[in-house]
Formats: structure tokens, C-alpha cells, sequence
């Protein structure tokens, strides 16, 4: 016969008081950008409606067109067979597939491998999940330094970029801005190690990592010359530990990945060699002039007029007196998308990333009068960014 006794349960185990404290501490964080992430995600909706109609007028198919064209192609493949294809152009140089860095294209296959997803919807399932973690930290960053509506209207102008429908694509732009506003954040609040760590999966995903190894080493050394010269030296290093150790491990990715190829290629300077093939090398900006001087008159002053405008958000960065590590971070993005000898047409994606260019405008539309003068302008941003996307997307050449 069956037992009458009522079988008693073991109360659940009680959470660690750390975990719910950290849980407790990332709803307070989410909850607090919402309003960032709500008006990113819309400023990007709208971006991706405009395109979606755009697409269908001219017969073509959208999701296609942000997931299996240019770059997210060669993410693909790699995602798919490794690292092993190439191709010979007419002109005889060889543009291989060790150009591109392994990170995205490792979460592809993970994504692809677990879920009925294929590479390119996982490739678009990552850029568009990072997009938000990238608005986050931003956010983050834009609250930390100039409160919380400036964080909001932060993250949307980095949504209306002129090139923000990159944003939408299989690309890595998102995934490295997450990750290099995220290593901004931590070294704004003293969190070297994990400002580190964030810099070496960084360092797996683009070669513009190096400038934000240079935004945590160049705050590190004017920390210590600071103390020292203070007077403050007695324990000096040992006080800044993990701030060394931060900055040891920062450019460990980039530099994995650079030995990986060295290893391939049974050449030490195989990755410098495999760029070149694809013009990547630095000229120190001499392309840039050579494409200037080699457009007509009215396109060169225009060229010549943005720049000025790039070099005007720069000194506004200055004058705004960013934290170092922001505005060093900000200022190499630029320098090294404009140095490249790459092709001219990606260099405002390239500059994508530099998010803290747009601090003194996110600033400057705080002052409108009113809450809608500003909503209204970020309106007409968010239009004109989606309606240059659609174009673009729907044209011949490469972001």
C-alpha cells in the first residue's frame, strides 16, 4: 500500500547575497537606460523601414542585401569552413580571408550550431544584439559625464550616424563599439581588469583595437607621472595593480591574432603583409590627399568642408575636457580611419566607432528650449541617416 506520508521538499537553496546583490545592481543599470535603448532601437527601426520599402520598390531582396553582401560574405565563409580561402584580382594581388579577425565570425558558427538560424541570420542576430550593448554603454559612458538625458541623446545620435546602417548589417562596427564603450566605462570607474579583458575580445574583432590599447595605456602612464611627480610615490606601482594589469592584457587579442597569422603564413609579419594586400597599410594619410586632389573642384571643397567639420568635433572634444581615456580613444578612431590607405569610401564607417565625437552636439541639442524641439530634431537626423542608408545599401560599392 502507498505510503500516507506526505514527503516533505527541501527548501530551494537561499541565492548567494553577491549574486542578487549584482542582479539587483544590472536591473537598476537596465532600467535605467531604457530610455536610451528604446530611442535607439526606434531611430534604428525607422532606418530599417525606410530600407525594407526602399528594397521592395526596387525588387530586391533587403534581408539579403544586410546579411550575405561585401564584408559579412568573408565573415561567412569563415564562419563556415575556417580560415582558408583567397582570391587572385586581375591586377595579381591576392586578397586573403586572414584580413578579417575571428571574433564575430566564431560567435556566427556558435549562434548557427545551436539554433536553426544560418550564419548570415546569426550574423545579423549578433550586429543588431551588440547594437544595443553598444547603446547601453554608451549611454553609460554619456550619463557618467554629463547625466542621464545626455547619455539618451548620446546613444541616439550614435542611431542617426550617416553611415548607422552598417549598424543594421553583419558587420563588426557594433560588436566593437559594445565592446570598446563598455572598456571606456570600466576605466571610468576604476575597473582596469575588466577594461582589460574587453580589450582583448576587442582586439578579436577589428585592428582599430589599437586605439583603445592607447586610450588605456596613455591614461595608466599620466596616472603614474602624475603621482610621482606629487610626490606620491612610496607603494606607487603596488597601489596601481590592477591598473597594470589591465593594461598588460589589453592588447593580448590583437596581438594573438597577429601570431596566429604569423604562424599560418610561416612569416612574422604575415599579418602586416596580408592588409597590404588589401591596402590596408598606413601611408600616413597620403591616399586621403591623393583622393582629394583627384576629384573635381566642388567635390574637393565639400570633402575638404567635412574634414574641417571632423577636426572642429575634435577640438570641441578638448575644449569639453573628456576624461583621457574617452578622448584619446575618440581621437585615434579618427587618426587611424584616416591614415589607412583603404579605400575612401569605408573611412566614415571606420570612424563609426568614435562615439565621444558626438558628446558636444548631444550637449548642444540639451540647450533647445524644449524636450520636442530636441525630439524633433533627432527625428529629422534619424529620417535623413535612413533614407542615405537605403541608397547606399541599394548602390554597387562597399560601405
Amino acid at each position: 500500500m502507498p505510503d500516507n506520508q506526505t514527503a516533505t521538499r527541501s527548501p530551494a537553496p537561499a541565492e548567494p547575497p553577491r549574486r542578487r546583490e549584482l542582479r539587483h545592481r544590472a536591473a537598476v543599470a537596465l532600467t535605467a537606460a531604457a530610455p536610451a535603448l528604446g530611442v535607439y532601437a526606434a531611430v534604428r527601426v525607422i532606418g530599417l523601414l525606410v530600407f525594407w520599402a526602399w528594397a521592395s520598390l526596387a525588387g530586391k531582396d533587403a534581408l539579403h542585401l544586410l546579411s550575405g553582401r561585401w564584408d559579412s560574405v568573408w565573415y561567412q565563409r569563415i564562419a563556415e569552413d575556417g580560415y582558408r580561402y583567397s582570391v587572385t584580382l586581375p591586377d595579381g594581388s591576392v586578397h586573403s580571408d586572414l584580413a578579417f579577425f575571428p571574433l564575430l565570425p566564431a560567435l556566427e558558427r556558435g549562434i548557427a550550431d545551436v539554433t536553426p538560424l544560418t550564419v548570415g541570420g546569426a550574423g545579423l542576430l549578433v550586429a543588431w544584439f551588440a547594437g544595443l550593448l553598444a547603446a547601453w554603454g554608451i549611454f553609460a559612458v554619456g550619463a557618467r559625464l554629463h547625466g542621464r538625458r545626455t547619455g539618451v541623446v548620446l546613444a541616439a545620435l550614435w542611431g542617426v550616424y550617416p553611415t548607422a546602417f552598417v549598424q543594421s548589417m553583419a558587420y563588426t562596427e557594433t560588436l566593437f563599439t559594445a565592446l570598446a564603450a563598455w572598456a571606456l566605462y570600466a576605466v571610468l570607474t576604476g575597473r582596469w581588469i575588466v577594461a582589460g579583458a574587453l580589450c582583448v575580445l576587442a582586439g578579436l574583432t577589428r585592428p582599430s583595437a589599437a586605439a583603445l590599447v592607447a586610450a588605456l595605456a596613455i591614461t595608466a602612464a599620466v596616472t603614474l607621472v602624475k603621482e610621482y611627480r606629487a610626490g606620491d610615490r612610496e607603494g606607487l606601482l603596488r597601489r596601481h595593480v590592477r591598473m597594470l594589469l589591465g593594461v598588460v592584457i589589453a592588447p593580448l587579442g590583437w596581438l594573438a591574432y597577429v601570431v596566429f597569422v604569423a604562424v599560418r603564413q610561416d612569416s612574422p609579419f604575415a599579418y602586416f603583409e596580408v592588409q597590404a594586400q588589401w591596402g590596408n597599410s598606413i601611408d600616413g594619410g597620403r591616399a586621403l590627399a591623393a583622393f582629394i586632389l583627384g576629384l573635381p573642384l566642388p567635390a574637393a571643397l565639400g570633402l575638404c568642408a567635412a574634414l574641417g567639420l571632423l577636426g572642429w568635433l575634435v577640438y570641441l572634444c578638448v575644449r569639453q575636457r573628456q576624461p583621457l581615456p574617452v578622448l584619446v580613444y575618440g581621437i585615434a578612431i579618427v587618426v587611424i580611419s584616416l591614415i589607412g590607405s583603404g579605400y575612401f569610401g569605408s573611412r566614415p564607417r571606420l570612424m563609426m566607432p568614435a562615439f565621444p565625437l558626438l558628446l558636444p552636439p548631444a550637449v548642444a541639442l540639451l540647450r533647445l528650449r524644449t524636450t520636442a524641439r530636441t525630439a524633433g530634431v533627432l527625428a529629422a537626423l534619424a529620417l535623413a541617416s535612413a533614407a542615405y542608408g537605403a541608397w547606399t545599401l541599394l548602390g554597387s560599392g562597399p560601405p
